[in-house]
């Protein structure tokens, strides 16, 4: 069985290759920007293209996913991007349980996360039951495999991930406002 880091072991980690010193997905964009530009473009067209669902409720379901996956940076700057957005759009984050049709979602990015196989017709059917259509599905399948492999790259390079809620308040609040292309 392979050990885990604990937190205070990830606070002393350093990246496996040569990055500068930035946080998470912002050092590996500095240092190969070749790869900026269509991961960026997937992002923004994820979670700022057109969809039924908003770009809090978009932002939301790639912060679930990030938390799951125990991504630190991914999980503090979408859920702060979320936070940030829910609250222009007159909703919360707190409880998303109290939106069926999110709380159903949520529940099929968590079996895409694990392994898309996992989703059943009864998960669609109770996202439809709550309002959600093909587009909002689709969307929430893809926000959910596309962040597992963001995940998968932070973490597999173990790219910095502050501890500081502030530090993602600030970047948070540039690509809730900003998007991911500038």
């Amino acid at each position: 069985m392979l050990d885990m880091p604990s937190a205070a072991q990830d606070d002393e980690r350093v990246p496996h290759i040569n990055l500068p010193e930035l946080p998470g997905m912002v050092g590996l964009l500095v240092q190969y920007p070749h790869t900026a530009g269509p991961l960026n473009g997937l992002a923004d067209a994820l979670l700022r293209g057109p969809s039924p669902l908003t770009p809090g409720e978009r932002e939301t379901i790639a912060a679930y996913v990030s938390s799951r996956n125990e991504c630190t940076y991914c999980s503090g700057i979408h859920g702060a991007v979320a936070a940030h957005l829910l609250h222009q759009e007159g909703k919360t984050t707190e409880h998303p349980e109290t939106d069926p049709k999110l709380q159903a979602l949520l529940a099929i990015a968590e079996k895409v996360r694990v392994d898309g196989r996992g989703v059943s017709p009864a998960d669609i059917d109770l996202a439809r039951k709550h309002g959600a259509d093909d587009k909002a599905i689709h969307d929430t399948v893809l926000i959910a495999a596309a962040f597992s492999m963001y995940n998968r790259y932070v973490d597999g390079l173990a790219t910095l991930a502050p501890r500081e809620p502030e530090v993602y308040a600030q970047h948070a609040k540039n690509l809730a406002e900003g998007g991911y292309l500038r």
